[in-house]
């Protein structure tokens, strides 16, 4: 019989990092560990709580040997332990120095439970061949830096905080490494082999190891915009029990009879976090009196940097228990309450009660307290939706990282809400960190400090806000109430700050000196009201000051403070629904659903979809966009006057005409879809008279003409003036709206509802904000505006090539186009689980537009008119595309029934396109071409449309135009009123013949060979810089033109009534044809008739139907000299409006300087003409007018007609004028200076007269208003 082997012969090494033997407490007893290890230890998620017996172990390939000698080993503790149970408490903290770090743990403080522990630990070593060595039980909780630092203290005091953990052990685990590759980076994870039972020795074995958690593979600054509800975290709230005296966890019960209150007052503080240890109270005194001061007592408080110290001193005080029941964490110093995760946490205080989760950022420390009140929110048929409050503390600093991080942080909490809550009304409330104070910013940029990037970030938090429907509770409150606490002496985005180091001497130590130390607005409260909640009232607190006392220091010698660096904020709102209002499912049988219609394989490549559009120069070049900006930054300094030269006081009176006026680009340049060949169009905001605006823009302008400004026409329509202008060789059109309040409040006043009483205005006001308004609120609301702008750019060159984009005509506008693709997009969000592609939303587009039933339906943004339409259609009504604001919602006055049915049909021939096999967005646009022989260009896009249209009717209605004139202005003046005319004869048509389908096509035509004279005279008028070259191509081209329009004629129905005789057809077509040139002969005397606009000398039109054979060849007419006229618009252009302008411009201006700039900032606005005195002109000037009733041609007309009519000889005439030092003088015309820059140049409205020199004769005067040319006049 062989000896036994000894322990020592057969050793088993204990040398393995990848084994452990250890005990690990029950599941339910990790919660309050894990807090803290999630934060602190860096061994989270790859080892569970566990006391360690031996680490580190035998070798992977040593297990099972080693398995059967500790069950040998336990059986053999049991027989020598008094029991036989191992009972384990933590009920204390330690540390572990190490020469980098140290280890946090927490420990049994029992020497007789160590003692037992001991022994087991004794008893496996032994029978592994190892002698026991110097052990100290632990559960590691963090590790730290600094054995010194302060952040050593308060994270060893918060895990000496934790409630003691008490557990009897029933078996002891054995854990393996197992290691894994993510993305390339290595990762382990310790995870369970096998377990011994401490009652019999045992062995339980996993047939594979099984993990503890589920290990993260997201890095902590993972840029991922969806935040995740942290269940570690999200605990119940707490609510004081009077009985035992301690804070219990709250169990809410559903109460039938509890009823939402009638307000909520909502409360915010930053009471400022002590960072250094010993933890200093000297401020909690005032903290608390300010937190329960008149005004700041709230319904709901949420308190952002609050300590475990802090909070339990603050909920030691029975005031604050009165004021709040209810907190989302208890105080840490009540023995079975776990401490607070971290050292600055967000708490929140509340009246009502309510459970709470919180979201996690992913980085570590940062996140947000999502608030749900059991009994605030509002019934949703059988389903109570609750008020849900977000509590936020965002990044600090203004760096680049720092900026980055608010702005992931922030986009985690909004996409939380809006997934998890999409219909509750949400509040919004903390400190967000956001630097608002411009000087600030604009200081960061110059340092360095910030990128131009991160400036636009920043800049970029209220669209956010906006995004979400958010509103800032102070400015609603300020704008409707005021806020007298702001002064006057601050720089932009400083008024209503609430950390402000000029004021707050805790603020100034905190960011010291430097760009910093400007008042920013760092806490706020944001609210989505959903029509339930509403702002009535905002004010700041937490300005209640006392002298700090202190042990070591006498209170005399100490300066009074504020209790912290914040301001506190509340706001208080209104809670119900307003009766009169509906509920947003009331709508629902207007809306038209939009179902998603994914894009074919081969559309469905964005990349592809760009390149053509960049083939097509439908993308504007960088060059173009640089272009632009030049010119609207040179259109507002000539408009403001922004380099005005101060007065001899030194003070600027032009600057406050800058502030009070505003110029803002709108249209298809405001929203960001513009093409090369888009006008901008612009929109000044002021509180003057449109006529004294006008008065001092036309001045400007024209003083600015060395700076390539030319005014080309001044257009006068029912809804106002407008200004047509070329500047540095863009085209811009410039309206003016006189709204005082709407000029000082921009742009908050575009967050404003339509029933703030700031938009009680006239008609006409805000049907020119209308524009503004309804482009703002696209531009902010749809869910990725550059997607946005993309696909806007294709359906309007789709639109375009196909003869349906013209508002005047009846089709497409550009806000049309804007409200169409905005309610796609955005219901595509709403609906969609995911992102939606350029190539989806066309697809989608078309497809849904091709199936709308435009007869019966209106078509309109659902998540903007959430509540009751305020909208009724009238059957004279054929289109009803929906804007947003008043006073005209209908954005398609212009439609007839011709026109809808037109494009309707294009939507369907376009839905039918897209869907076909191997369609390319090439083909889409240009059609069927060869690629070798027509390649898609600009050029193809532009005509291809038009040549098909030419030849798709048998029969149409061409409308000839003629003019001959001498003013190209004039000319463009009566081909736009006509052009604004023509779907009068669409409208008759209809109603006379309902069986024929007329459709018109949106521009003039001309013959190819008048085509290409026009576009070589255009070439060599390019190069010309005479002012009356770049106005009109040629002289000849223009004072003899002749284009027409065209209208496509078929039948309604392609389905013919096989019963109808020929007979009885023929008879039909006979009446059809008369009732046919009944319309085209009324349409003719309606446009003959008019004596405004039309002028026989000089103009001609006629309407006849004419065969497809009997066309010729025909181009499109591209010259943009008919402008965009609509019904109603007029052009006065005769030179006594020149004087007018001319003579008020320049006393009004005087005027205006005199008085300071403001004379009519607050009042009415008369003419300054007819206020004061007259000032006395030189004694040989001519400035009197006879009266007359007849309209006088102006002097412009007149020296055109003189110089270009080929039967007058120009040498034989004087012109005679005012000279302003000398008084009437002559010169001959061939010598006078038409060009601006020229310096011998006279205005035009300083002509007396012109003379013919053979006889004396005056052909033209002002004074007596006599015209022998034209016959105007008297």
């Amino acid at each position: 019989m062989a000896a036994s082997e000894s322990p020592a012969s057969s050793a088993i090494a204990v040398t393995s990092h990848d084994t452990a033997l250890c005990i690990i407490p029950p599941s339910h007893l990790w919660s309050s560990i894990d807090k803290l290890r999630a934060l602190y230890d860096k061994a989270f998620e790859k080892w569970p709580p566990h006391v360690n017996l031996v680490y580190p172990f035998v070798r992977v390939e040593s297990l099972e040997r080693s398995a059967e000698l500790l069950q040998s080993a336990v059986q053999s503790w049991k027989q020598h332990s008094a029991d036989g149970r191992l009972r384990i408490q933590l009920d204390s903290a330690g540390v572990f120095p190490h020469k980098h770090d140290n280890t946090i743990y927490i420990h049994d403080s029992d020497e007789d439970r160590n003692a037992s522990l001991q022994r087991l630990r004794r008893a496996v070593l032994h029978s592994l061949g190892q002698q026991d060595a110097k052990y100290q039980m632990h559960l590691t909780v963090g590790q730290s830096d600094d054995l010194e630092g302060d952040a050593h203290h308060f994270l060893l005091d918060k895990v000496d905080s934790l409630p003691s953990i008490e557990w009897e052990a029933s078996e002891i685990a054995i854990l393996v490494r197992e290691r894994m590759q993510f993305d390339g980076a290595a990762k382990s994870q310790m995870k369970l082999w096998g377990s011994i039972s401490l009652s019999d020795g045992s062995l339980s074995r996993a047939q594979r190891p099984v993990g503890f958690y589920e290990l993260s593979l997201k890095a902590e600054d993972s840029d991922e915009e969806t935040a995740e509800r942290d269940s570690l975290q999200s605990t119940g709230p707490y609510c004081y029990n009077d009985n035992t005296g301690l804070w219990e966890v709250y169990q809410h019960e559903v109460d039938d009879t509890t009823s939402t209150p009638e307000r909520l007052v909502v409360g915010s503080y930053n009471v400022l976090a002590e960072f250094t240890w010993p933890v200093s109270r000297v401020r909690y005194p005032l903290l608390i009196k300010n937190i329960l001061a008149d005004n700041a007592t709230a319904d709901v408080l949420v308190l952002q940097e609050v300590t475990d110290d802090f909070l339990s001193c603050l909920l030691d005080n029975e005031d604050i228990r009165d004021a709040y029941p209810f907190v989302s964490h208890g105080p840490p110093a009540q023995s079975d309450i776990e401490p607070l995760p971290s050292l600055l946490n967000i708490v929140v205080l509340s009246k009502w009660p309510f459970d709470w989760e919180w979201v996690s950022f992913k980085r570590k420390h940062k996140g947000s307290v999502v608030v749900r009140f059991a009994d605030i929110g509002f019934q949703n048929d059988d389903e109570f939706v609750p008020v849900i409050l977000a509590a936020v503390h965002l990044t600090h600093g203004l760096t680049d990282g720092a900026i980055s991080n608010k702005k992931i942080e922030l986009q985690r909490i909004l996409n939380y809400l809006r997934k998890t809550y999409p219909e509750n009304p949400w509040i919004l409330a903390g400190d967000f960190n956001l630097s608002s104070s411009s000087f600030t910013i604009e200081a960061a940029l110059k340092k360095k400090a910030i990128s131009a990037l991160t400036s636009s970030y920043l800049a970029g938090f209220d669209d956010k806000f906006q995004e979400f429907g958010f509103i800032d509770a102070w400015s609603t409150a300020r704008l409707e109430f005021g806020d007298s606490s702001d002064t006057d002496e601050v720089f932009e985005g400083e008024q209503g700050a609430t950390f402000d180091p000029t004021v707050n001497v805790l603020a100034t130590k905190i960011v010291g000196s430097g760009f910093n130390n400007r008042p920013q607005r760092f806490d706020r409260i944001l609210i989505r009201g959903q029509s339930l909640l509403k702002v009535s009232r905002f004010n700041k607190f937490g300005f209640l000051m006392d002298k700090p006392s202190t042990d070591d220091t006498e209170e005399d010698e100490l300066e009074p403070s504020f209790a912290s660096d914040h301001w506190g904020v509340r706001c208080t709102l209104r809670v119900g629904r307003d009766p009169s209002e509906k509920l947003p499912d009331e709508t629902d049988s207007l809306v038209v659903p939009v179902t998603l219609t994914p894009a074919p394989e081969s559309l469905a490549s964005a990349s592809e979809l760009s390149d053509t559009l960049s083939t097509l120069d439908v993308f504007p070049s960088e060059e173009e966009v640089y272009r632009r900006k030049n010119v609207l930054i040179l259109l507002k300094s000539i408009i403001l006057e922004s380099a005005a030269v101060e007065s001899s006081d030194g003070s600027a009176p032009q600057k406050r005409l800058k502030q009070s006026l505003i110029l803002v680009p709108c249209g298809s340049y405001g929203l960001g879809v513009w093409t090369s060949d888009s006008d901008i169009d612009c929109l000044c905001i002021g509180p003057y008279s449109s006529q004294t605006f006008f008065a001092l823009a036309v001045q400007r302008l024209r003083k600015a003409a060395d700076r390539g400004v030319r005014i080309l026409r001044r257009v006068r329509a029912n809804t106002g003036t407008m200004l047509e202008l070329e500047v540095q060789g863009v085209k811009i059109d410039l309206q003016y709206c006189p709204a005082t309040a709407i000029a000082e409040n921009w742009p908050t006043v575009l967050k404003l509802p339509p029933s703030h009483p700031v938009f009680t205005l006239s008609t006409q006001t805000l049907s020119k904000l209308k524009a503004v308004r309804d482009m703002d609120y696209i531009r902010r609301s749809v869910p990725d505006l550059a997607k946005f702008r993309t696909a806007h750019r294709l359906i309007k060159a789709w639109a375009r090539s196909r003869g349906i984009y013209s508002a005047k005509f009846g089709y497409l506008g550009g806000i049309q186009v804007s409200i169409l693709l905005a309610r796609v997009c955005k219901m595509l969000a709403r609906e969609s689980k995911g992102p939606v592609s350029v190539p989806d939303m066309l697809t989608t587009f078309f497809s849904h537009y091709a199936r709308f039933d435009w007869r019966h339906k209106m078509a309109f943004d659902p998540l903007y008119h959430r509540q009751r339409l305020p909208y009724t259609r009238t059957a004279r009504e054929p289109l009803a595309i929906l804007g947003y604001f008043p006073p005209s919602l209908n954005t398609s006055h212009a439609a007839s029934i011709p026109s809808v049915r037109t494009i309707a049909e294009e939507f369907g021939r376009a839905s039918n396109l897209l869907s076909e096999e191997g369609m390319t967005w090439s083909r889409f646009l240009c059609g069927d071409t060869n690629a070798s022989t027509t390649p898609p260009s600009p050029a193809l896009l532009d005509s291809a449309g038009a040549v098909n249209f030419t030849r798709a009717y048998k029969s149409y209605v061409k409308i000839d135009v003629q003019y001959w004139g001498i003013s190209p202005s004039r000319g463009a003046s009566f081909v736009g009123w006509l052009e604004s005319r023509c779907v009068m004869v669409l409208v008759d048509l209809q109603r006379r013949l309902p069986g024929v389908h007329a459709r018109i096509w949106p521009a003039r035509f001309v013959s190819a060979e008048d085509a290409k004279l026009i576009t070589a005279a255009a070439s060599s008028g390019g190069d010309d810089d005479d002012d009356s070259a770049a106005a009109a191509p040629s002289a000849e081209a223009s004072r003899d033109y002749q284009g027409c329009y065209l209208i496509g004629l078929e039948p309604a129905s392609s389905h013919e009534d096989n019963a109808t005789t020929t007979t009885t057809a023929r008879e039909d077509a006979k009446v059809a044809a008369g009732t046919l040139q009944t319309v085209l002969h009324r349409f003719e005397e309606q446009i003959r008739g008019d004596d405004k606009y039309f002028d026989a000398r000089c103009q001609w039109m006629s309407a006849e139907v004419v065969k497809r054979g009997d066309l010729g060849e025909l181009c499109v007419d591209n010259r943009q000299w008919g402008g965009e006229y609509s019904p109603g618009d007029e052009e006065e252009e005769d030179d006594d409006d020149d004087d007018d302008d001319q003579e008020e411009g320049a006393e009004a201006e005087e005027a205006f300087e005199a008085r300071g700039g403001d004379s009519e900032a607050r009042g009415g606005t008369k003419k300054v003409k007819k206020g004061g005195k007259k000032a006395t002109p030189p004694a040989n000037a001519v400035v009197s007018r006879a009266g007359g009733s007849g309209k006088l041609r102006s002097a412009l007309d007149v020296l055109s007609r003189l110089r270009w009519d080929p039967n007058l000889d120009s040498s034989d005439y004087i012109v005679g004028y005012e000279d302003r030092f000398t008084g009437a003088r002559e010169k001959p015309l061939e010598q006078w200076k038409s060009e601006q820059t020229d310096e011998e140049f006279i205005p035009q409205h300083r002509v007396l007269y012109f003379k013919r020199q053979s006889d004396g004769v005056i052909v033209w005067e002002r004074r007596t208003r006599k015209d022998e040319l034209f016959g105007s006049g008297n």
